[in-house]
């Protein structure tokens, strides 16, 4: 009898030193680029926060009008969004679960809860966050985000 035997091929394939030092220096140039920028702009990114979570909660507040015909009030506010309410208009069909993903309202980038007007002296609805401060008006750090201005 006449066997073959299997040749064996030893490959290897790996990145030689070379190719890992050229992405590590790319990596570097990359970080040394980005990282100061981000860095240096803390409350820019804290603002930038903010009006990304506005953006949610009207998301969930655009839902909750779909099953229940209008936004919660002022006195049911945002917590209606994570549970039903029960005291003002009801809801007729308050999605079991709500609104938000996680089952809770969502702090300020600065530890502050949100003030939610229905209606709204801008539109049906207004959303605010008041800033590193947490008051009413202010420049800079202390410049209050709004629903209504944003884009």
């Amino acid at each position: 009898m006449n066997k073959r035997i299997p040749r064996i091929i030893n490959t290897v394939y790996g990145f030689t030193l070379i190719e890992l030092m050229v992405v590590i220096v790319i990596l570097g140039i990359l970080a040394g680029l980005i990282v100061p920028r981000i860095m240096g702009r803390p409350d820019e990114a804290r603002q930038l926060k903010a009006k990304m979570q506005i953006e949610i909660l009207e998301t969930a507040l655009k839902l909750y009008k779909l099953d229940n015909g209008m936004y919660p009030d002022t006195g049911q506010g945002l917590r209606a969004l994570v549970e039903k309410p029960d005291t003002g208009t009801l809801s007729k069909k308050w999605s079991k679960g709500g609104y938000l993903e996680k089952g809770k309202i969502p702090k300020d980038p600065w530890g502050n809860n949100f003030v939610y007007l229905c209606p709204g002296v801008n539109y049906d609805y207004d959303i605010m966050s008041y800033g590193a401060d947490g008051l009413p008006g202010g420049e800079g750090k202390d410049k209050d985000i709004n629903s209504w201005e944003i884009e």
